[in-house]
């Protein structure tokens, strides 16, 4: 039986089983996206994932009752936009393994409590700091300061004022 929007040779359906069968293509999706889509469903399904071939092959066998065929198209569609977004977070975890590392090894450092005299004479600050293009790590004083004018009692040179001459009194 066909079910309209599915090519009929990846999807197979089988309405005595209350099931149908979808051929997985594992260049496109990997195992881990499968399992995660395969275990959302398995409250509503018994869910059998097997390799047979060249391709994974999924079973999703309804467990209560009989369903209609629009049940089961409205399954499958489930399955496949859970399968996408299986795929599509597994690439972004893939893609941000580095700085969860780096985040995950920073939390565990600061659990270990403040370095040692000994731990800071071997530590190399030498290092550049880090990059802050968007100014994110800037504190809220340091992004809000308002600017400075020109001192009155300097108009000659042009020179900025700082905190310090800022804050003094004039004569």
């Amino acid at each position: 039986m066909d079910v309209q929007g599915f090519p009929s040779d990846l999807l197979t359906v089988d309405l005595g089983a209350s099931s149908v069968t979808l051929r997985v293509d594992p260049a496109t999706y990997s195992l881990d996206a499968l399992y995660g889509a395969a275990y959302i469903f398995i409250d509503r399904c018994f869910v059998l994932l097997d390799k047979p071939d060249a391709s994974y092959r999924v079973t999703l066998a309804w467990k209560k009752r009989e369903p209609t065929t629009d049940e089961l198209r409205a399954l499958v569609g489930e399955f496949a936009n859970e399968l996408l977004s299986c795929a599509w977070r597994a690439k972004i975890s893939e893609d941000s393994r580095a700085l969860i590392e780096s985040v995950t090894a920073q939390a565990l450092g600061g659990a270990m409590g403040p370095p040692t005299l000994e731990e800071l004479e071997k530590f190399d600050f030498s290092d550049e700091t880090f990059e802050d293009p968007l100014g994110i790590a800037m504190s809220w004083e340091e992004k809000h300061r308002k600017k400075a004018q020109p001192d009155d009692a300097n108009p000659v040179d042009g020179a900025k004022v700082t905190e310090a001459t800022a804050t003094r009194e004039k004569p």
